[in-house]
């Protein structure tokens, strides 16, 4: 073998070591996200529906900041108080989940979100802008899931492809892709709803409106879409995947 045929092959070893890694990381990606927390072959419950959003723990870290922000800021309207204590109550879980030994990644996202959305509102003077940072993901996600309908080809039928290995003929499956679009259209809804809801409650400096909008249009309406998205991926790649 010439050196020239050497190189190719292992050029040949780095591509294809390459293609397999994109593809992990790619898979891991998709299990991190909301669709990803769904099992396709089972029938959701209440109790799995809890844990796909990270229990019971999971639930308070989502809920608490913005929580106190809203209570803090009804009772004194006092800005720095307002967006501070959220900050500390999210450092607060990630020192628990430190004590605990137990993942921290999820809790130092949050941190991050609290503390960007808080050093926003300071340095602007204005409460509302504690909640532009939820605007731009808003958006940012509901663009995302556009583009991939537009292309026809919804996001929720590319993250089921990483998930469940008979969903690699869902372009080409009509009941799949019908079931991956009305679900990718149910997502692209809810960023649609909340921006709808909050950006006028935004403009109009309604910032207690705001707070409580956001905490009826998080949880809630995350956890009965994430139902829906479950039956909907059961219907169409449990059956066949059991089958």
């Amino acid at each position: 073998m010439s050196p020239a045929d050497e190189q190719a092959g292992e050029s040949g070893a780095e591509g294809a070591g390459v293609e397999p890694s994109v593809r992990e990381a790619l898979a891991a990606a998709a299990r991190r996200s909301a669709v990803g927390q769904v099992a396709p072959g089972e029938a959701p419950t209440t109790g799995a529906l809890l844990a796909a959003m990270g229990g019971i723990r999971g639930l308070v870290e989502s809920i608490l900041p913005g929580l106190a922000f809203l209570v803090i800021f009804t009772i004194t309207q006092e800005l720095v108080a307002s967006v501070v204590a959220p900050v500390i109550v999210a450092v607060g879980f990630v020192l628990a989940r430190l004590i605990s030994r137990t993942p921290v990644s999820s809790a130092l996202v949050g941190v991050l979100g609290v503390a960007l959305s808080a050093g926003l509102a300071l340095i602007t003077g204005r409460a509302e802008d504690n909640f532009v940072l939820g605007f731009i993901i808003n958006a940012v996600f509901l663009a995302a899931i556009i583009v991939s309908v537009i292309a026809r080809r919804p996001l929720v039928g590319l993250i089921a492809t990483f998930l469940v290995p008979s969903a690699s003929d869902w372009v080409e499956d009509k009941a799949k892709f019908r079931v991956a679009l009305i679900a990718t259209v149910l997502w692209a809804t809810l960023f649609a709803v909340r921006l709808g809801v909050e950006l006028p409650l935004y403009f109009a400096e309604a910032t207690q409106a705001l707070a409580t909008a956001k905490l009826l249009l998080g949880v809630p309406l995350y956890a009965g879409v994430l139902w829906v998205t479950w039956l909907l991926i059961r219907t169409a790649y449990g059956r066949r995947a059991s089958e």
